[in-house]
């Protein structure tokens, strides 16, 4: 691997990467020193598995280590026919000849070949994974008390949320009872009364001013403390008193008897349950007085076996709390943190390339033309039944073709139809005897077409048409012909006279007759129609048009170029000209239905599916596709028609017949030009004939010498086609003169031959098609095809006779329709030559690259038509090359140059499509001859590095991916066809094929590395291909050989790259790493060392060493890649980020490693990761979340506020030692702290806000990490995938890392926990409402304030909290209003959406913040673990000093930041529950030694007492209650005097800080408190002084 090294090193950037280096991103990462990514050489990985089998299989978890058995298979799959059987004839092979038309035949007929990977699915993106449950079925709803309407009543909240809600209500009289006032009648007020009970169980009574429940209670009454209710009539008619426990009464008066009595029954009930509970209580009492004085006597009892033993239910489940249950409880009903993230959520598809189709025939439009009736105006009753009607009185037949007016040109075959009743049909049988030969031997004996009775498709009137390139302009025209009679005018008149039709209809009858007895062969234009087909270019089917009449055929205009004119006349019908014959034509078109059968194709090969009926059969009508590339498609089933097209003859200057007038073309198919040689049946006949029959005449025009044909003639071609089969001509002198009183002699003389013309097939061995100008001779002299050429002809050895001097006088049209036979030169050129080679012609040095070096020159179309023959030939050719490099790189050319032109087409699929389902590498014909993978990359190589060809070289790099994918199918099939899959993976291939891989490696890496700025679309192809072929090569190689080849690439690039090869390096890392077995490549398993090397290698599993680095190869350089990368601009960031956790999420989601053992196994491989945010924690928190931790604002909970501790305890918390975050401001200005509470003197921060931004700037000259901020985007994604980390990984392996780190290093790593709650707290839907909108511009990929302003926020905050600390705990000054404000803004940077994509609907918004709301309680519920294992492991630390210490004042700060950030009343739950176990642990950091925590755990638990979340308030209160407990077993049960002080003192700040609303809630809260002291016998001797404090409250 030195010599790659030294060839890296060589490598210099000259031109445009020089300039690139002076662009502005450029500039600013130039003044910072960026060490070289350090070369680890990659494990061998062979070698390491082999010598740590027995580790690896003994390790309960080597699903993880172990690529599993039969990764890679090959399968063989039918080829998918739409036809019921092959189009391939079953001898087609045998009858084949031509080395072009076998492998035509092999292609149609064989098979596909894939190769199957077992785990492909896992090979991509997460997006790819095949299980596709990424996002939860249902998204859970979690209370954010943000949430609540702020407008609703805080009573009706109250009553909203109590347990059993409002038991009875009604008007009420009540007394005002002062010392001073008698009880009179005078100083009863009117209130309404709501009686409730509360969700602790107890029950009060709230009076109001009326029904609506204002916002202030009028009174309240705690039922628990009644004993007693009596009528009182004395003092008030329907009065009654309420005695309390304290002989205080309450005097209440109803305005009815029967309201009173209600009244009274009700509260005698609750009173009487009241009573019952307390006698309970007493006697409970009474029975453990006993144990009670023990227990006071003797030490102090443990708080959760004292509370086991309460009456209240709360307390005694409090009382067998334990860590365990609370971390199954918080386990119960968890999401995956990746469900909801932006990518996940979005789950965009389109950067996936669909599906790999195999080659199917092309799918037109289709539609289905049904021809149903034609009749003129001259009917005749023919047939003696009376069901068949009136009819036609002499036969009509019709041809349906679609012409294309815009393209001027007819684009489909022709469809004849036969709509002649039997009656009719049956006037042309007397002429069956002297029709023709097909005609003959075909009635006697019943034959079948592909097992159909030839019977049924003799009058078929279905005929299914396809437009590759639907429009308007295209039109449907019917011919209508009939039997050779005379002139057309002669023919036309009788129907357009309107005089006595019926005479008229019996003399039309009377001829025909006669005419068709004798004439029935021949045909004569009639008349035309047409109709349009479309009504859009997108292919609808104008069903309701019509067609237009029936004009009659001009002699003169018969072509159909003529046709195109006449179309073009239709549309304009105030314009035309055209004589109308009077008639009514029925034809429909339709869409194909759903259940279409009965159907064949243009060759008549029934297609499924296809019933056994022969009724409605149908025939698909060949298009006739232009010669467009875009149209073109590769063949995939057997075709080979020719269309022959008699155009013109002329004769008018003929000498050599007397009568040449009424001239019919009688064509023959014939492969000899012997006298006894006898034309083939291969030509398609008429309807009511045989399918196919030996000769076709075209329509005749009466006395025309110069006549123009306009038929259409197919013919089925021989598979295997030579020299003398050639297309034979005969022109007849038709006589139509029919006369009663001629001899028989004359009668008999229907046809007089006129001549002979004839074009051989074949020309230079292909098919010559297009126009032909041909002689005519008078007579067919035996070996007449020797009198081809002009020089033959000259030649007087032949007998034959020129007519008008051997002039062309004939011109035809040749149309090849054939998916065997080509019209190309070149291409017939090279497979004649390979075929010469094959049969054992001494090669001609340089012939085959001459015949190669032609191929470029091939046609576009056949190119694609016939892609996957050539492309299979030149691999053929690229195998069996001996030992001529021009060869193999000139064969290598072609094969460039037909994938360029296939991707320049937009027909890049077929090229995907080949590869996959065709392509298949062949053994070399000679031993020891090179394998195809091994000579093509030798060619790539060769290729690449020459100088001159940069146009090939350019495109190589292009279109790679080609060529790599046949190198990783070649290498596949040679593995398994060849048993070697079974090898060790260092012998299954040759060490020369890896020095060629090598050497191809070298040869890319300059034109990624250096040229990139010039090819810029090339270079990101080759390197994503590139990418995907060594992801392959690590399924079939070694492994440990694949992984240096990988390190050799990446060492070809940079720190210093610009940003476009720094995203190739992503992308490339990206494509390796998500190889399907990514895990087991990186060995997740331990490295054991001696034990010298294992005390000085403490840290190597943990960090990116190189060591890491060494043994978990990928996973360590995406890391070491992407650390490197956060010290760069946004956009490397970015990408470096993106790619991290794209490969997270799918080992979250990877079905295969669900198991939690699995999982923490996994994410034990990204520990490092947690290094390399430490390493960059200031810029990763910011200055705001490492200075500050949110909180509600006194008067709503969608204002934040910020409390910050001092300086210097917040300096000590953080071991970056970044100056520029210190603790004073440089310029020496003190910021006035105008409240206890941190609120912001606008002068002094203004002041500061121009000094904190030079701060920024100057500091970036010393170290990007400090000042380089991240947006919320990387930040969050960063946080996201510690979190997953942290919350998969191992405890054992969680705790053996933090041991390593010392206390201050331990800091840090609560910090980061902090900082994820602080970068995803939940900030209501009102700030995801205001970040939609201002995010909903197109483009915007973060939603965030724009940098000024994010600098200026952020800078105003870090003025801000650079302040004294705050003042004693007495009453503060309230809190600056625009200080509240300018938090509120930071809030609102940080609070943007997950899903950048989504609009600004309330239904967006409120799915948003659905989001927010669930990821939020994620992250709580993660770090509620983390903090609480840790909490656990490092108990002792955390007593030092009575745990009076920087480690617990950072635990703590952390549980406090819960409470601060407003979590979910879900995560609030679980947050609570650890705070009661965190007190109980360390009770001494509370009750002993300094207020501080104490102090302000009373402060945040009594916000919560008030809040608008009834669960939130229970678990408050009994927190609250809890503490108090707490306090008064640490003094062992003689006080709680510190609770009962800090208490007092939050409740003054409350007030101040206006954070002290809803009075009636707080009432509630202190009456559960009230409850949980009555039913905890302990505190019953401190009743007084509970009360107190109540009070005081």
């Amino acid at each position: 691997m030195s010599e790659v090294r030294k060839f890296t090193k060589r490598l210099s950037k000259p031109g445009t990467a020089a300039e690139l280096r002076q662009s502005v991103s450029e500039a600013v990462r130039s003044s910072f020193v960026l060490e070289k990514t350090k070369v680890v050489e990659p494990l061998d990985y062979e070698n390491v598995i082999l010598q740590r089998r027995v580790q690896i299989y003994s390790d309960p978890l080597r699903d993880l280590l172990i690529f599993p058995i039969e990764d890679v298979s090959i399968s063989i799959i039918g080829r998918q026919r739409r036809t019921v059987q092959s189009t391939v004839p079953e001898d087609a092979l045998k009858k084949a000849q031509s080395l072009f038309v076998k492998e035509c035949i092999k292609t149609y007929s064989s098979d596909w070949y894939v190769v199957n990977y077992k785990y492909e699915e896992y090979s991509g993106d997460f997006r790819m994974l095949p299980c596709k449950s990424f996002r939860p079925d249902k998204i859970p709803s979690h209370v954010f008390e943000i949430d609540e309407d702020f407008e609703k009543d805080e009573d009706s909240s109250s009553l909203c949320s109590q347990k059993g809600g409002v038991i009875k209500q009604g008007w009420l009289h009540k007394a005002n009872i002062n010392s001073t006032i008698t009880v009179t009648m005078k100083v009863f007020k009117r209130r309404y009364f709501y009686l409730s009970q509360l969700t602790d169980g107890s029950y009060i009574l709230n009076s109001y001013k009326d029904e609506k429940i204002s916002k202030e209670s009028k009174g309240c009454i705690f039922l628990d403390a009644c004993n007693d209710v009596v009528q009182c009539p004395k003092m008030r008619r329907y009065a009654f008193e309420l005695k309390t426990i304290d002989k205080y009464s309450h005097y209440l008066a109803a305005e009815t008897e029967q309201e009173m009595e209600e009244w009274l029954v009700t509260l005698r009930k609750i009173i009487q349950s009241n009573t019952e509970s307390l006698v309970q209580e007493k006697k409970d009492a009474v029975e453990s007085v006993q144990d009670d004085e023990s227990s006071t006597q003797g030490k102090s009892e443990n708080i959760l076996e004292s509370l086991e033993r309460s009456m209240h239910p709360e307390l005694m489940k409090y009382g067998r709390e334990t860590d365990q249950l609370n971390k199954l409880s918080r386990n119960d009903g968890r999401q995956n943190i990746f469900s909801f993230d932006p990518e996940v959520q979005r789950l965009d598809f389109s950067g996936i390339e669909p599906d790999v189709k195999p080659f199917e025939e092309k799918c037109s439009r289709r539609f289905v033309v049904c021809c149903q009736d034609f009749s003129l105006n001259l009917l005749a009753q023919l047939s003696d039944t009376a069901e068949e009607g009136p009819t036609n009185v002499e036969p009509f037949f019709l041809s349906l073709a679609l012409f294309d007016l815009k393209n001027n040109c007819k684009i489909s075959a022709d469809f004849h139809v036969d709509l002649n009743p039997p009656s009719v049909r049956d006037m042309l049988l007397d002429n069956s005897e002297p029709r023709t030969e097909g005609t003959q031997g075909h009635c006697p004996v019943q034959s079948l077409v592909h097992g159909i009775p030839e019977s049924c498709l003799r009058y078929i009137k279905w005929g299914v048409f396809s437009v590759t390139n639907p429009h308007t302009e295209i039109f449907l025209v019917a011919r209508v012909e009939k039997v050779l009679q005379g002139s057309i005018a002669h023919c036309v008149e009788p129907y357009m006279k309107n005089s006595d039709p019926g005479k008229t209809a019996q003399k039309v009858h009377k001829v025909a007759k006669q005419v068709c007895s004798r004439l029935g062969q021949y045909r004569m234009p009639f008349g035309w129609a047409a109709r349009p087909v479309f009504k859009d270019s997108q292919g609808t089917l104008d069903a309701n048009g019509k067609f237009s009449p029936l004009y009659k055929q001009d002699s003169g205009k018969l072509s159909n170029e003529d046709m195109l004119k006449l179309l073009a006349e239709y549309k304009k019908p105030e314009k035309t000209k055209l004589q109308v014959i009077p008639a009514q034509l029925n034809i429909v078109i339709k869409d194909i239905p759903l259940d279409f059968t009965n159907c064949f194709t243009a060759s008549f090969i029934p297609i499924k599916p296809f019933g056994k009926g022969c009724e409605d059969i149908a025939v698909e009508v060949e298009e006739l596709v232009p010669e467009v590339a875009k149209y073109c498609y590769p063949f995939t089933v057997y075709k080979n028609h020719l269309y022959v097209y008699p155009l013109h003859l002329k004769y008018e200057n003929q000498k050599v017949f007397a009568k040449a007038r009424n001239i019919a073309v009688c064509l023959e198919f014939r492969d000899s030009d012997e006298v006894d040689a006898k034309p083939l049946k291969c030509i398609y006949g008429k309807p009511g004939g045989p399918l196919l029959t030996t000769n076709a005449y075209a329509a005749v025009l009466h006395h025309n010498q110069s006549p123009e044909f306009y038929d259409e003639i197919k013919i089925e071609l021989p598979i295997h086609l030579h020299q003398k089969h050639h297309l034979l001509f005969t022109f007849y002198h038709v006589s139509c003169e029919i006369s009663t009183k001629a001899t028989s002699k004359k009668q008999d003389t229907v046809e007089t031959q006129v001549g002979y013309a004839w074009v051989p097939l074949l020309k230079d061995g292909r098919i010559a098609t297009l126009e032909r100008h041909l002689p005519v001779s008078s007579n067919l002299p035996p070996g007449y095809l020797g009198l081809g050429d002009t020089e033959s002809r000259k030649q007087s050895s032949m007998d034959a006779k020129w007519v008008d001097g051997a002039k062309p006088l004939f011109k035809i049209r040749i149309h090849l329709d054939s998916t065997i036979y080509t019209q190309d030169m070149h291409l017939h050129k090279f497979f004649h030559y390979c075929q010469l080679v094959q049969a054992g012609a001494k090669e001609v040095p340089g012939e085959l690259v001459k015949y190669l070096k032609c191929l470029h020159a091939m046609e576009i179309q056949v190119m694609i038509q016939f892609l996957p023959v050539i492309l299979m030939q030149l691999f053929r050719v690229l195998t069996n090359v001996t030992q001529e490099d021009e060869v193999a790189v000139n064969c290598t050319m072609v094969l460039l140059h037909i994938v360029s032109t296939c991707h320049e087409e937009g027909l890049d699929h077929y090229l995907r499509s080949f590869i996959k389902y065709v392509f298949r590498a062949e053994k070399p014909s000679a031993k020891q001859v090179k394998m195809t993978h091994e000579i093509l990359v030798l060619s790539m190589a060769t290729i690449l590095k020459q100088s001159a060809d940069f146009l090939a070289i350019n495109k190589l790099l292009k279109y790679s991916w080609f060529f790599f994918e046949a190198l990783a199918k070649s290498m596949a099939m040679y593995l398994l066809e060849e048993n070697k899959i079974k090898l060790p993976r260092g012998q299954r291939f040759p060490e020369s094929y890896q020095h060629a891989l090598h050497s191809l490696l070298l040869a890319i890496i300059p034109h990624v590395t250096i040229r990139y700025n010039e090819i810029p679309e090339e270079s990101r192809n080759v390197n994503f291909s590139l990418a995907n072929f060594l992801k392959r090569c690590l399924t079939f190689m070694d492994r440990g050989f694949v992984f240096n080849l990988i390190n050799d690439y990446i060492s070809g690039f940079s720190p210093k790259d610009p940003k476009l090869l720094v995203e190739y390096k992503f992308e490339f890392l990206q494509t390796v790493c998500n190889h399907e077995h990514y895990i087991p490549l990186n060995l997740p398993m331990t490295f054991s060392k001696p034990k010298l090397q294992r005390v000085q290698d403490i840290n190597l599993e943990y960090s990116l060493t190189d060591e890491y680095c060494r043994h978990h190869f990928l996973v360590g350089m995406l890391l070491r890649e992407a650390s490197i990368a956060l010290q760069d601009n946004y956009d490397i960031r970015y990408t470096a980020i993106s790619v991290l956790k794209n490969l997270l999420i799918k080992h979250a989601f990877d079905n295969r490693y669900q198991h939690k053992n699995q999982q923490a196994k996994i994410a034990q491989l990204y520990l490092p990761l947690f290094g390399v945010l430490l390493e960059n924690l200031q810029r990763v928190a910011g200055h705001e979340a490492l200075t500050s931790c949110p909180v509600s604002s006194p008067a709503s909970r969608d204002e934040f506020i910020c409390s910050f501790p001092s300086p210097s305890s917040r300096s000590s918390l953080i071991a970056d030692k970044d100056p520029a975050c210190g603790a004073a401001l440089p310029n020496g200005h003190a910021i006035k702290r105008e409240d206890s509470k941190g609120s912001l003197n606008l002068e002094g921060a203004t002041s500061s806000l121009d000094q904190c931004e030079n701060i920024r700037r100057s500091s970036m000259r010393s170290s990007v990490s400090h000042c380089s901020r991240l947006d919320q985007f990387e930040i969050r994604t960063l946080l996201m995938c510690y979190l997953y980390i942290v919350k998969m990984i191992s405890e054992d392996t969680l705790l053996a890392y933090w041991n390593k780190f010392s206390p201050q290093e331990l800091i840090n790593v609560l910090v980061l926990l902090e900082v994820c709650l602080f970068h995803f707290r939940y900030v209501g839907k009102r700030n995801i409402a205001s970040s939609c909108m201002r995010a909903s511009g197109p483009g915007e990929r973060r939603l965030a304030v724009s940098p000024p302003a994010s600098c200026r926020v952020h800078d105003a905050w870090l003025s801000k909290h650079t302040a004294a600390d705050r003042k004693s705990q007495t009453m503060p000054a309230l809190r600056s209003r625009a200080g509240v404000r300018l938090q509120h803004l930071g809030s609102l940077e940080t609070s943007f959406t997950l899903n950048h994509n989504a609009g600004t609907s309330e239904a967006d918004i409120v799915h948003q913040a659905l989001l927010e709301g669930n990821i939020a309680t994620e992250v709580c519920l993660t770090v509620l673990d983390t903090i609480s294992f840790f909490t656990q492991s490092f108990k002792t630390q955390l007593l030092s000093n009575d745990g009076h210490n920087p480690l617990m004042k950072k635990v703590f700060d952390i549980h406090l930041a819960f409470l601060k950030s407003g979590q979910s009343e879900a995560a609030l739950k679980h947050v609570f529950a650890s705070l009661r176990a965190f007190i109980s642990k360390f009770p001494s950091a509370f009750f002993k030694g300094r207020v501080n925590m104490c102090a302000a755990l009373c402060y945040e638990i009594l916000k919560c007492c008030t809040s608008k979340v009834s669960s939130t308030r229970n678990e408050a209160s009994a927190l609250l209650y809890l503490l108090m407990r707490n306090n008064f077993e640490f003094t062992k049960r003689r006080t709680f005097l510190r609770t009962h002080l800090q208490i007092i003192i939050a409740v003054s700040q409350l007030i101040a800080d206006v954070a002290l609303s809803g009075g009636t809630r707080f009432q509630d809260s202190l009456l559960i408190i009230n409850n949980f002291a009555n039913s905890d016998r302990p505190m019953k001797q401190e009743d007084h002084l509970l009360r107190q404090v109540m009070l005081q409250m």
